[in-house]
């Protein structure tokens, strides 16, 4: 035969539950971390950490094909992470309420496209040495700027445009 849990005990758990969480240490941390704010709506933010992501998984296939003389697949990580238009737009606009981050993020891309060209000529220590300056404009930044979630007034407001459109995958 099973226990029988009274209502009430099953109840006052998940009351328990629904108590608005503790206060986060998000306000105390950002007091302390003295980088930079780069304003971003929650959706902006969300598709930066994407791209960011990505291009981790980008240098780690460099890092494998390196490994392995894979000049092709260095080449093909590599185009994702180098300079292209719509690359340029993202990051200007990324980094429109932040003076100098769209700078940063540009350089970085250009950097990477040296990776490229590298593999391409098949020169593995040029690749390596492509890498090393790639991987430094990545710390740089990261050193140097956070991300700020903002609300869509106050993005207006900080970079005196309007909020991308939903879907427009910014």
């Amino acid at each position: 035969m099973r226990p029988v849990v009274p209502t009430a005990l099953v109840l006052a758990a998940l009351a328990a539950c629904a108590r608005e969480p503790a206060p986060a240490a998000t306000p105390e941390l950002d007091t302390m971390d003295e980088r930079k704010p780069v304003p971003l709506l929650p959706m902006m933010a969300h598709h930066q950490k994407q791209n960011m992501r990505d291009h981790l998984v980008a240098v780690e296939e460099i890092v494998g094909a390196l490994a392995t003389d894979d000049f092709a697949a260095m080449e093909r990580a590599a185009g994702r992470i180098g300079f292209s238009e719509k690359m340029g737009q993202m990051c200007t606009h990324m980094g429109a309420g932040a003076p100098g981050f769209t700078e940063r993020a540009l350089a970085f891309h250009h950097t990477a496209d040296e990776i490229a060209v590298a593999a391409s000529a098949r020169d593995r220590t040029a690749v390596t040495k492509a890498l090393d300056a790639t991987l430094k404009a990545c710390t740089a930044c990261h050193a140097a700027y956070k991300q700020q979630i903002v609300d869509q007034a106050t993005w207006q407001k900080l970079t005196a445009s309007a909020a991308p459109a939903a879907g427009k995958g910014h």
